[in-house]
């Protein structure tokens, strides 16, 4: 849209013909008082009727969550403050690296400065419904053409010069009037916008928060379970030495002891994968700290248990996930600034009022600027009205509606993601824990099985290698129990993360 689609106006500062020559003083009072009836005319037009439609959040409803009963049922220890949810975990490490994680991390830095160019774009649009002064002090020094049109005329008059200097110390104001609103709209949207990426700022520290958590329980996970997989080495390892020396003896055949090299390579052949998968964890969380990868890695050098899981508050108001997560926060606040877009089209359809003023002094000589003969003012006022552009207006204003009809199909589909996202995280840490309880009855069963079996060798009613393979059928019952505690871990997070936890609304 050019410039000449758009209202404008400016301060008209004129005097009339017979103030000309009146004490400057006097003249700057006038200019007071046209300054004071300005503030009242920009008064008057900003509290008009704008064009466009109104907006009105949409009427969003959700259900009751379907697992929000049984993640309710769970038995845990209390809910934590949905804003420092990690609190609940009781974990001091956790602690750390999330306050570091907080004050650190670039991609909230990042979100942080998106926020200050939003709020510029929004004051830059409240500062356009204003008028603007600006003071403008010149000297110049100059030399007339003598074969120029003037200087052509005047250079046989005897006291014409050639060389001559001016001042001028002058304002010149500038207004673009609001008439019909389409300025107030474009604030509004800008305003919107505003707030969106305050919203999208939340969202980022509530993703980092809980990127953060879900990597440190990976963390502690694969740390417990390379320790079962350096157990499960050792175990091997016994094994096929036993089997060795029954095969010297002919106790035992080739084919056994091939068996038991497999299950030895087999149970290394995991260590390497899990220290891959620990190392990426690690880098990541580095990362996320805003820290080159290695830089607190040693401090989780020493495995530690992973922490029990607290509550989940809060799953019986799906309202207020409506008004906590700040995806579906940004959402409706775009869907604002789309519908203020629309009255900010509508009104090229209306003319624009223009006026524009100058107010100050200019003389030849210095001595005589600030004088009555030298004072200045000049004064315009203009109307223009696209009258027929051949339905740029009208394509303009299409474009917004369909960008408004967008904006709501996305905060809808927002919604509805928001209340996936926790039934998909309910879900998960259900069957996760679920799981967990069953293995360690699992492990436990193994774990008399192994016990059962070191008596009757040592009562030599089975051989070693019957001992061995019950402690590795152990240990493998083990790494799976490891896995998932990590994993009900993460699913806890991802709950408190579908929720909205992680800033204080």
């Amino acid at each position: 849209m050019s410039g000449a689609d758009r209202k404008s106006c400016a301060m008209n500062l004129s005097l009339p013909a017979s103030q000309r020559n009146a004490n400057p003083l006097r003249h700057l009072t006038m200019g007071m008082r046209l300054h004071s009836a300005a503030a009242l005319a920009i008064t008057l037009l900003t509290t008009a009727c704008a064009v466009g439609p109104n907006y009105h959040a949409p009427d969003t409803h959700l259900q009751p969550f379907h697992s929000a009963t049984a993640v309710d049922a769970r038995q845990a220890a209390a809910a934590p403050p949905l804003d420092t949810w990690w609190e609940g975990f009781h974990d001091l490490e956790l602690l750390r690296i999330e306050q570091r994680v907080l004050a650190q991390n670039l991609d909230l830095a990042a979100a942080i400065a998106r926020v200050r160019q939003s709020r510029g774009a929004a004051e830059a649009a409240t500062a356009r419904l204003l008028p603007t002064l600006d003071f403008n002090p010149q000297a110049s020094a100059n030399r007339l053409s003598q074969e120029g049109l003037i200087g052509h005329v005047v250079r046989t008059v005897p006291s014409f010069h050639r060389d001559y200097r001016t001042y001028d110390v002058s304002g010149a104001a500038s207004w673009e009037i609001d008439l019909f609103g389409g300025l107030r709209r474009g604030q509004e949207a800008a305003r919107d916008e505003a707030e969106a990426a305050q919203m999208e700022r939340v969202g980022e520290r509530i993703t980092v928060a809980a990127d953060a958590a879900d990597a440190y329980f990976q963390i502690r996970g694969d740390q417990a379970r390379l320790s079962v997989a350096e157990r499960q080495i050792a175990v091997d390892a016994h094994l096929l030495e036993l089997v060795r020396q029954r095969r010297t003896s002919g106790v035992s055949n080739e084919r056994e002891l091939a068996q038991t090299e497999a299950l030895l390579q087999s149970a290394r052949q995991t260590v390497p994968l899990i220290r891959i998968a620990l190392e990426a964890q690690l880098n990541r969380l580095d990362v996320l700290m805003g820290a080159q990868p290695g830089t607190y890695a040693a401090e989780l050098g020493t495995p530690s248990e992973i922490p029990a899981i607290p509550a989940i508050g809060a799953t019986d108001k799906p309202t207020d996930i409506l008004r906590r997560r700040p995806d579906i926060l940004a959402a409706e606040r775009r869907l604002a600034a789309s519908n203020a877009r629309i009255g900010a089209a509508l009104g090229d359809y209306y003319p624009k009022l223009s006026l524009s003023g100058i107010l100050g002094f200019q003389s030849i000589n210095p001595q005589h600027l600030f004088t009555a003969p030298g004072f200045q003012a000049v004064g315009s006022g203009a109307i223009r009205w696209r009258i027929f552009d051949f339905g740029k207006i009208d394509a303009e204003v299409q474009q917004a509606r369909g960008a408004n009809a967008e904006a709501l199909a996305r905060y809808q589909m927002t919604v509805l993601h928001a209340a996936e996202d926790i039934e998909n995280a309910f879900t998960t840490l259900l069957q996760t824990e679920q799981r967990t309880g069953e293995l360690q009855i699992e492990v436990a069963s193994l774990t008399r099985a192994r016990d059962l079996s070191q008596q009757s060798f040592q009562a030599g009613i089975i051989p070693l290698t019957d001992v061995l393979d019950a402690d590795r059928q152990l240990l493998d019952s083990q790494d799976q129990l490891a896995l998932n505690r990590a994993n009900a871990a993460r699913a806890a997070v991802s709950s408190f993360r579908a929720l909205g936890g992680g800033w204080p609304t």
